[in-house]
């Protein structure tokens, strides 16, 4: 078992909630978190996250469970496609009726993603800021790309257009479709305050 040097949390605002993770950072990125919350089904989310040395994204496990129920994703990208595989057990439509099924029909939708965003998490805001050197750009910087954006707990995927812009020293301003948030960085481009869902502990 690899042990990992570094470590951060972050406690959810918005909810009952929160995220923990080890990562090294010295070669690109390799997280292994643990993220629970309570918004709309109770669950524990496990992830292993990887990348290259430039900060895209390489391969993400998650398992996701609840009471009754388990779901897990395996996403790895090689020769600039992306493979996706599932498994479930039990059934989370018992307690979540909405639930989206896990994965993507058409993988090959995701032929341009370089960065995963796994649904609110920080430290997967972190890639895109991390591989485009936006924790070190100029105010004004803005940059527009698609990511895979992974439903919890449903673990649906879904190529999804954000944009990034810095708005002031250690600001970043994200956005997607209609939604804004404002995240304060460490100088190493980590997100300190998500507005309105987390804050770093």
């Amino acid at each position: 078992m690899t042990v990992l040097p570094r470590a951060f949390a972050w406690q959810r605002t918005d909810t009952v909630g929160g995220e923990f993770v080890t990562l090294d950072d010295r070669r690109g990125l390799h997280a292994k978190g643990v993220a629970f919350a309570a918004d709309n089904a109770l669950y524990t989310c496990r992830y292993d996250l990887h990348t290259d040395e430039s900060w895209a994204s390489t391969r993400l496990e998650v398992a996701v469970e609840g009471a009754g129920w388990l779901r897990t994703l395996r996403m790895e990208r090689a020769a600039g496609r992306w493979r996706v595989t599932t498994s479930e057990q039990g059934n989370l439509e018992r307690v979540l009726p909405t639930a989206a099924m896990s994965g993507i029909e058409e993988p090959d939708r995701l032929h341009p993603v370089l960065d995963v965003d796994l649904h609110n998490s920080p430290l997967t805001n972190t890639l895109p800021i991390r591989r485009l050197g936006l924790h070190r750009a100029e105010p004004g910087t803005k940059v527009e790309i698609e990511a895979a954006w992974v439903l919890l707990p449903s673990l649906a995927v879904l190529p999804y257009a954000q944009s990034y812009e810095v708005v002031a020293k250690s600001r970043i301003r994200y956005r997607s479709e209609n939604f804004v948030a404002d995240l304060d960085i460490t100088d190493e481009g980590y997100v300190a305050e998500y507005s309105g869902l987390a804050t770093l502990a």
